[in-house]
């Protein structure tokens, strides 16, 4: 004859909840409770922080700081036995690029120096990017450098992704889903900064172009295509606008700009003709 179980048999073991069962929240049954945490949670998160507007930066992953970039060469010639003509020519090239990289550092301490006058706080106008290293990293580096908020959001990759350091604390996001990263990155977004990149860079580029075209981002935005050479070798817009697959009044939303100084003056001018964003920096510095 079985005993019957006691109150304290350890054969009885209290069910999980639903949300607090790892392997239900992660199988493909559970898929729209994680979409909607990656809506939810950065929602609240930013709203628990002020972040009111963004300004984004895109650009490569593997664009190197200017003293990196310098000794990983210095360290190739004086290498023995001599390095490779190939290895050589990509370090001079990343020294070549690398000038992206201080240049993104110089633009976001510059949007985020000029944001902090206006004595708003330091979430009125912060800067945004991947949360990544390259042109992600120079863009948080520099609004950390200039004392100010900035934006990570981060993307859960098979070949993790570490957050560059520069992130602020409690704006360190991380995503399982591209789109909605993509969803962060447009909603709050006040200008599109592009700086010379890959695959990726790309794809986020033209998703808020179309977004920008089709009037579906809900409020007045524009780009800046940073590296006129680059982006113009890579990309023939006129071509497009020749052939009838763009109109030409569809180029209005992009602006060429090679230096941090063009950059930020053409993003003070443009907010400053932006209605919702008139009011706040009327009386803004010059």
């Amino acid at each position: 004859m079985r005993d019957e179980p006691t109150e304290d048999s350890t054969s009885f073991r209290q069910p999980k909840l639903a949300y607090r069962d790892g392997r239900f929240m992660e199988s493909p049954d559970a898929r729209t409770l994680r979409i909607g945490a990656e809506y939810l949670g950065p929602q609240a998160r930013l709203k628990k922080a002020g972040v009111q507007n963004t300004i984004v930066f895109f650009g490569s992953a593997r664009i190197l700081p200017r003293d990196v970039a310098e000794n990983r060469l210095t360290d190739l010639e004086q290498a023995t036995p001599a390095a490779a003509d190939r290895d050589l020519e990509a370090a001079r090239m990343a020294v070549k690029m690398s000038r992206y990289y201080e240049e993104a550092r110089q633009l976001a301490h510059l949007i985020t120096e000029w944001s902090l006058s206006l004595k708003r706080g330091n979430h009125f106008l912060v800067v945004c990017s991947g949360g990544g290293p390259g042109i992600m990293e120079a863009a948080n580096r520099g609004a950390s450098e200039a004392g100010g908020l900035s934006i990570g959001l981060n993307i859960k990759l098979p070949l993790e992704q570490q957050s560059n350091p520069y992130v602020s604390p409690n704006l360190n996001f991380l995503f399982k889903y591209f789109f909605m990263r993509k969803l962060w990155f447009a909603h709050p977004a006040r200008a599109l900064v592009v700086f010379p990149g890959g695959y990726g860079t790309l794809d986020e580029m033209w998703e808020f172009f179309t977004l920008l075209q089709t009037h579906k981002l809900g409020h007045q935005a524009f780009i800046l295509v940073y590296g006129s050479d680059y982006w113009k070798r890579l990309i023939n817009f006129q071509l497009m606008v020749e052939s009838g697959t763009i109109s030409a009044d569809d180029l209005r939303f992009l602006h060429f700009v090679d230096s941090p100084e063009e950059a930020l003056g053409i993003i003070k001018r443009k907010l400053r003709r932006n209605r919702a964003m008139r009011a706040a920096l009327r009386h803004s510095v010059p």
